[in-house]
């Protein structure tokens, strides 16, 4: 195998791989990716057994062939090469030199027929989707995934195609929900939703977030997920098992309900939530007539207080939150004002949009 390639679309594969390749395993050859040389092109893959990326790339191929090279070290090289373009040449033994200018490197690999084989894709029906409307629902939903491991049902996104063309993602670690629902006209095919595991979901974000215009697939097979978009295929397994009922979780409308400006409201958290107990970040959430409070006492530091005015008119009220779970749905949140409702100091809180439902959270209250 031997081919010449440009350093920047080499490095660019690479830095695919960094998420995925697994460099603690006990298979050492999941560390590495597969470089696969044909005419006029090369494709680099990256599999942890769990979620796999093929992407190909132009390169002038003097001798096809394969090997298997660490993914991290050879990504470190390429970045500090001296010239615009690279040469790998793969020697006896699976070595394989590096060359670029004056910069010569030769890199221990391991066999191209010892890299598992990706899950077969041909079953999955692929629809044609919009990158940026499913990178918004990724980062409206990402920080709700549970980070337990005990509750691995709840380690990803459940992604729930609607009767009406539209595509709802929901996420909750228990504590907190975001759904989001957007349009996503064609027939997946899939008789219930699928929940995506979270490593999966932000290899995804990242591809996304390289191009959001491209012309995107999304497709879903028996127990995989398949991603493709020019140049690139992405493959995931899903999470095997029944996603909780999310929504008994979802107030109807609450009792209370304040439009609050959304910038003001997550400057008020920032600065209350400095003097919240330790980790849990607890602050206080309190209606009164024309004003919302946010107050945290701590112990060892002493107390805070601010206030927003509100159009509010109804009984004075108390709830705990935790402040980071409040502050990570603002900081997604596009719209200018947020519709805050509540309930009793036992109910959770909703955010949304005004008027929109949309994408809605629910953060659930705590002992303060």
């Amino acid at each position: 195998m031997e081919f010449r390639i440009a350093a920047d679309e080499l490095k660019k594969a690479l830095y695919r791989a960094q998420g995925i390749v697994e460099r603690k395993t006990t298979m050492p050859i999941l560390a590495n990716v597969l470089l696969t040389a044909n005419k006029g092109s090369i494709t680099v893959t990256a599999f942890d057994l769990d979620i796999g990326i093929v992407s190909e790339h132009a390169a002038d191929v003097s001798k096809p062939g394969a090997v298997t090279l660490s993914a991290k070290y050879v990504f470190d090289i390429v970045q500090n090469l001296p010239d615009a373009e690279v040469t790998l040449k793969k020697l006896a033994n699976n070595y394989v030199d590096i060359s670029s200018g004056s910069a010569h490197f030769k890199i221990v690999g391991m066999a191209a027929e010892e890299y598992p084989k990706l899950p077969k894709e041909e079953n999955a029906p692929l629809v044609q989707i919009s990158g940026n409307v499913l990178l918004e629902m990724i980062k409206k939903t990402q920080f709700a995934i549970s980070s337990d491991e005990t509750r691995y049902i709840l380690n990803g996104v459940f992604f729930e195609p609607q009767s009406s063309g539209k595509v709802r993602m929901v996420a909750t670690d228990g504590h907190r929900l975001s759904l989001i629902e957007r349009e996503m006209s064609g027939d997946f095919k899939l008789k219930s939703g699928v929940i995506i595991p979270r490593k999966g979901l932000m290899e995804l974000k990242r591809l996304l977030d390289e191009a959001p215009d491209a012309e995107c697939h999304l497709g879903f097979a028996e127990n995989s997920a398949l991603f493709k978009k020019p140049g690139l295929t992405m493959v995931m397994r899903l999470i095997d098992g029944q996603f909780p009922e999310y929504q008994r979780v979802i107030p109807k409308e609450g009792e209370k309900v304040v439009l609050v400006p959304k910038v003001r409201l997550l400057e008020g958290l920032k600065r209350i939530a400095l003097l919240s107990a330790d980790k849990s970040n607890a602050i206080r959430i309190g209606l009164e007539k024309g004003k919302l409070l946010i107050t945290a006492s701590n112990p060892d530091l002493g107390e805070a207080r601010d206030a927003l005015d509100v159009d509010y008119k109804g009984n004075d009220i108390t709830i705990g939150f935790n402040a980071r779970y409040l502050m990570d749905v603002l900081g997604v949140t596009e719209t200018d004002e947020v519709s805050f409702e509540l309930g009793d100091e036992h109910s959770p809180g909703v955010l949304h949009g005004p008027g929109d439902r949309s994408f809605t959270a629910v953060v659930m209250p705590m002992r303060v």
